[in-house]
């Protein structure tokens, strides 16, 4: 048994002699991190700790907006118009970061269909929601134990034939 281990392990050098140097990746410190980049995002948009960004539930409070859930309902409703040309249906998902100080910044969207496929919405459509997404200004930072914290924050957009139905969280 000892030689065949023996055999085994000389083998396995060998053959691991001759490949080439595997290519180092970097992978994010967390699934669903968001990178910056300077070709999108604003260079003036910084974090507190880009080692430590947290998820908006981990707060155990909830959606952190001044004027709640209601508020931001009404900034879309208000600010929303129809697209005629393309009237499409799915989901459409903006997620972004909340710094500390309670300002935004590193902004993705991300759609899908009905069938939860990945989909490319309009331009004009996607556009819209990020303006309006953008304008949302009453971001509370997320706070433990007297201390603020950048975290991940999303808004998905039902769309119904053109037609915004809910808005999610």
């Amino acid at each position: 048994m000892r030689q065949v281990l023996l055999f085994f392990s000389l083998l396995s050098t060998l053959v691991s002699c001759g490949q080439p140097k595997q290519k180092k990746v970097d992978y994010p410190s967390q699934v669903g991190d968001i990178a910056s980049d300077l070709t999108v995002d604003d260079p003036d948009f910084t974090l507190c700790d880009e080692r430590q960004v947290y998820q908006y539930y981990n707060f155990g409070k909830g959606l952190q907006y001044n004027g709640e859930k209601i508020k931001i309902n009404q900034h879309f409703k208000d600010g929303y118009k129809i697209q005629h040309q393309k009237m499409e249906s799915g989901f459409l998902t903006i997620r972004f970061v909340v710094n500390c100080q309670g300002k935004t910044g590193r902004y993705r969207a991300y759609g899908m269909d009905n069938d939860y496929h990945e989909k490319t919405f309009d331009q004009d459509l996607t556009v819209q929601l990020l303006t309006l997404t953008k304008k949302l200004d009453g971001w509370i930072p997320g706070a433990l134990e007297g201390k603020t914290y950048d975290y991940y924050q999303y808004l998905t957009f039902k769309i119904e034939n053109g037609e915004l139905r809910e808005i999610m969280p």
